[in-house]
């Protein structure tokens, strides 16, 4: 073991180069070996600096337990060559990416580990579409919940119900079995629904339906997702209808040859605010 080996757990973020923290990639670009996740963009395994060895944690193959462990074994063999080596996760290394449980693994090893946080699709995703997970008189509070727990096991989804806004997190494949889940746990069949599938890439893609037709199996959507449950979905349409409205007025304004009055401006965005539905699309993309 080289005694000044550091293996850096590292969040990669949702996608987009540019959301990396200077920290991260920093690190990346000083980078001796890295292991990846399958689905870290091109565009992030860019920063990586040439002189790094790269290793894709997807080829350990077999079931999920035997594919970590061949993972951790791998990060150990790499730290016993390299003084900087990367173990490079998907958005935050501790919001359901076995981050946590990578670093307890290589510190009872006696391997020195820096964990660097990155950004989760959890919020960032709905944030960049549109949707805020909280917002006075209409939610107080969120949740990220996983859609699937080791051996089979379901989340508590009546205790779940409960909060305004969920926000869920590889529940594509099981969305029918919790969206009816959900709804006999009380939630309303018409409250909104917001599938962002393959977020912060060039193959983003928004699905809009509701709990009802999500149970329905009336919403085709594919891995990867972030999946958003909740009246915030609603404020889409209007948050943007806003700011549309007041860059024409602004536009206008300028034609005139004179700076916008700030005034009229508050005028347009009150006035769409009276005027855009809170509601959302009812119909999912097929």
């Amino acid at each position: 073991m080289l005694p000044q080996a550091t293996i850096y757990i590292v969040g990669a973020g949702p996608g987009p180069a540019d959301w990396l923290t200077v920290r991260a990639a920093r690190i990346l670009a000083d980078a001796e070996a890295v292991v990846h996740d399958r689905l870290v963009s091109q565009e992030v395994l860019a920063v990586i600096g040439p002189q790094a060895k790269l290793f894709c944690a997807a080829d350990g193959g077999g079931d999920p337990e035997e594919r970590q462990l061949w993972i951790l074994r791998l990060i150990e063999s790499l730290a016993a060559r390299y003084r900087r080596v990367v173990r490079l996760k998907n958005g935050d290394p501790f919001v359901f990416g076995r981050g946590a449980e990578e670093w307890a693994w290589l510190v009872r090893r006696g391997w020195h580990v820096e964990i660097i946080p990155g950004i989760s699709s959890a919020l960032s995703l709905p944030a960049q579409v549109g949707i805020p997970p909280t917002f006075r008189g209409l939610s107080s509070a969120f949740a990220v919940v996983t859609g699937c727990l080791r051996a089979g096991g379901e989340p508590d989804w009546p205790r779940y119900a409960l909060v305004d806004t969920l926000i869920i997190l590889m529940g594509v494949r099981g969305r029918a079995e919790i969206a009816a889940a959900l709804i006999r746990a009380g939630r309303s069949a018409m409250e909104p629904c917001c599938f962002i599938e393959n977020g912060g890439g060039p193959q983003q893609r928004l699905v809009f339906g509701t709990l009802g037709q999500v149970a329905e199996g009336r919403c085709e959507v594919h891995p990867p997702a972030v999946w958003v449950v909740g009246e915030v979905v609603g404020l889409r349409d209007r948050l943007h209808a806003t700011s549309s409205l007041v860059m024409e007025w602004r536009a206008e304004l300028s034609s005139f040859h004179a700076p916008p009055c700030h005034d009229l401006l508050i005028a347009a965005a009150e006035a769409v605010d009276t005027t855009v539905s809170n509601s959302v699309s009812r119909s999912c993309v097929k």
